[in-house]
């Protein structure tokens, strides 16, 4: 399941990045977004969501939504 079907509100953790775009995976990783990281998401947007990592809340769009496998 990705973030896009994911909860409001509940935990949940991240068991992979699927994409192909190197720059993408680089630029989740410096927001602590990598495998075994809790990620919560706060609220479900047109465009993404709204989601809290470690200390730090962040508004993705949907296809970052959808290469996040929680």
């Amino acid at each position: 399941m990705n973030l896009t079907a994911a909860e409001e509100g509940k935990e949940y953790i991240i068991k992979s990045i699927e994409t192909d775009d190197e720059e993408l995976d680089g630029f989740l990783f410096t927001l602590g977004c990598y495998s075994g990281e809790p990620i919560t998401v706060i609220s479900h947007l047109k465009g993404g969501c709204v989601v809290s990592i470690k200390d730090g809340r962040y508004n993705i769009d949907r296809q970052l939504a959808e290469a996040i496998i929680i």
